[in-house]
């Protein structure tokens, strides 16, 4: 097992930088997913890690050894590839074995790490079938094994899922996960979906333009986002955002939303949220922080009257999209809602779960 760093790590391409001074600290037996949009430079970062790429300055450590002018094939890592590259001609115990048979690893300890990786995949009755005859997740699976079998200081993970229907990547995100686990090995995982990133990570890697914009567990990147893109960019469906302009009145503040809404601030916030009295701010809340009033009003619940615009029922939950002041806003309202479109509908936002975001710095206040 190993710890990964990488130190003020640039990538540019002639005269144009893709990866702005990344620096990351990876703990022995974590697992860190890097996240954000195509062309944010994750896959190039993970590409770098494994010898791939070649950095233009800075310096990589797996177990504290520079890494940076070694070859892959010495730097004791397995990657798993989003398009599966395997062997047509060979059968899946020869695909799994074969990085061990360059290596001259002998055949019987060869066959024993291939079926103990094929029992933890669930893959034995695979073994001699070629990749033609194997469905999408078999097929993934067959090259998770073929890193597994290398038993690597470090896994990587470039997008392995995006090749699959819906229904399969969440059952392999479940294996991926039951396989850390298992194996417990420090995995490094690129994808663009905020979903996989969130359920599978310890900790989260949110990348921007080539940048990191944040890092932590999903629950503190969920519910504390430090900017505006982690906070648009973490959540399905997104958080919320609306032009309002912070208010005082008699000690209290208020967010003045158009000419009709105006929602009270909690008055534990006041202090934090005093210093930008008068400014037009970016409010945002996220959808399940939205609902129908019910039973006595609580403290923090700012009532809304708002047209519906679209009504999205989702099974466990239905979304509402409503008209405030011009912005698009969406409720996530109980099955049960009688929300149609065109119609008014009341609601409360919990303004205990706001966030104030500066429009000139996109930072969150």
């Amino acid at each position: 097992m190993a710890q990964v760093s990488l130190r003020n790590v640039v990538k540019r391409y002639e005269l144009v930088q893709v990866v702005h001074n990344i620096n990351l600290e990876i703990a022995d037996h974590e697992f860190v997913v890097l996240v954000g949009p195509s062309g944010c430079g994750k896959s190039t970062t993970l590409r770098m890690l494994a010898g791939l790429e070649e950095i233009s300055s800075g310096e990589i450590y797996i177990d504290s050894r520079p890494v940076s002018s070694v070859p892959p094939w010495n730097r004791d890592i397995a990657m798993v590839f989003q398009n599966y590259a395997l062997y047509p001609h060979m059968t899946v115990a020869e695909n799994m074995g074969f990085g061990l048979k360059l290596r001259h690893v002998p055949k019987s300890e060869i066959q024993a790490r291939v079926k103990h990786a094929a029992d933890i995949l669930g893959i034995t009755n695979l073994l001699d079938r070629r990749p033609k005859a194997l469905s999408g997740g078999q097929r993934q699976r067959v090259a998770m094994g073929r890193a597994l079998v290398r038993d690597p200081k470090v896994f990587l993970f470039d997008e392995p899922l995006s090749n699959l229907d819906a229904k399969l990547r969440v059952q392999m995100r479940t294996e991926i996960k039951k396989l850390h686990q298992r194996v417990n090995t420090t995995t490094i995982y690129v994808t663009h979906d905020q979903v996989e990133a969130m359920t599978l990570a310890d900790r989260v890697v949110v990348m921007n333009g080539g940048r990191i914009e944040q890092i932590g567990p999903p629950q503190e990147l969920y519910h504390a986002p430090k900017s505006l893109f982690v906070a648009g960019f973490v959540g399905s469906p997104g958080m919320n955002f609306v032009p309002a302009r912070v208010e005082e009145s008699n000690g209290s503040l208020y967010l003045s939303i158009g000419n009709r809404c105006r929602l009270a601030v909690p008055l534990a916030r006041t202090d934090r949220y005093g210093p930008f009295v008068g400014r037009m701010m970016t409010f945002g809340i996220r959808p399940e922080h939205i609902s129908e009033p019910s039973g006595e009003p609580q403290s923090g619940m700012a009532p809304l009257e708002l047209p519906v615009d679209v009504v999205e029922p989702m099974g466990a939950e239905t979304l509402v999209h409503c008209n405030l002041d011009g912005t698009t806003v969406i409720a996530c309202l109980e099955p049960s809602t009688q929300a149609s479109p065109g119609k008014p509908i009341k609601l409360v936002a919990d303004m205990n779960h706001m966030h104030l975001i500066d429009p000139e710095t996109s930072l969150v206040v």
